[in-house]
This record gives C-alpha cells, structure tokens and sequence, in this order.
C-alpha cells in the first residue's frame, strides 16, 4: 500500500518502480501534492495503470476481512 507526500514525485516515482515487482494498492487520500491538478493527473491517469486506487478507508475494511 502506497500513500505520501508529493503524489506526483515521490508517490509516483516508488509506484512505478514497486509495479514491476509487487500488486500495488495505492490509498488516494492518504498522499497530497502541492497541486490539486497533479494529484489528480496520477491518481486518474498514471495509478491506474499500475495498481488499484483505493481509499484508506476501504484497504483498512479490506484487511481485516
């Protein structure tokens, strides 16, 4: 599961090297980015493409099933 700071930089940059070698979960709302727009540029074009988007809410419910 992946969150941070930086959504665009840093969250973006350990998603895609982790895609190659792990499923990757990435929590939407528990990474930010100094630009609204950035954020949201990974999490609907660039995540998707490398794990499944998710709120930390629903991988929290998910985990203790």
């Amino acid at each position: 599961m992946l969150g941070g700071i930086s959504t665009n930089i840093g969250v973006e940059s350990t998603a895609r090297a982790g895609y190659e070698l792990y499923t990757l979960v990435l929590a939407e709302d528990a990474m930010s980015c100094a630009a609204a727009e950035h954020h949201h540029a990974s999490v609907n074009y660039i995540f998707p493409r490398l794990g499944l988007v998710r709120q930390s809410e629903d991988v929290i419910k998910a985990l203790a099933n």
